[in-house]
């Protein structure tokens, strides 16, 4: 008898492992799965505000470019508020505008150099003009600014 209870017990280890291993099995995969989902969700999302974005460069163009007896109109005032509120939307989802004014270090992370001035010799290579902004999505990077450097 003792044989038979030694037997079943070890049936039952077994078993009891067995399950142990199935259920890990399942929440890696139910974590593996969520981690998938969320990745196509960004996916998605980095898709469609990249269509976007020129349209929030030439609006933004379109402002900057308001000739002067035309400031107080209530039409290119329509126009630069169209701006800001794409701005705040695009806050809302995540995105943000990465800093790219002139005096910012340069960091090939977050800036694409288009044009590199030769003309100064110091040690720290930064920012001179920004041609076209860029923007991260929860702080991954989209889009990189086009900027212009030069040595400081």
């Amino acid at each position: 008898m003792p044989k038979k209870r030694s037997a079943s017990q070890q049936q039952i280890s077994d078993l009891t492992s067995d399950l142990q291993r199935v259920r890990a099995d399942f929440e890696n995969y139910r974590k593996r799965t969520e981690l998938e989902k969320q990745s196509a969700q960004d996916s998605g999302y980095m898709s469609a505000i990249m269509k976007l974005l020129p349209v929030v460069d030439t609006i933004e163009r379109a402002v900057g470019h308001i000739p002067d007896h035309l400031k107080e109109d209530a039409w290119a005032n329509g126009v630069a508020g169209l701006s800001k509120q794409l701005e705040k939307t695009l806050l809302d989802l995540g995105v943000a505008r990465i800093q790219a004014s002139a005096g910012t270090p340069f960091d090939p992370q977050l800036h694409q150099a288009v044009q590199f001035d030769e003309s100064s010799d110091g040690a720290v290579e930064v920012i001179a003009d920004e041609m076209q902004s860029g923007y991260t999505l929860h702080g991954v990077t989209m889009r990189p600014s086009m900027v212009k450097v030069k040595r400081q």
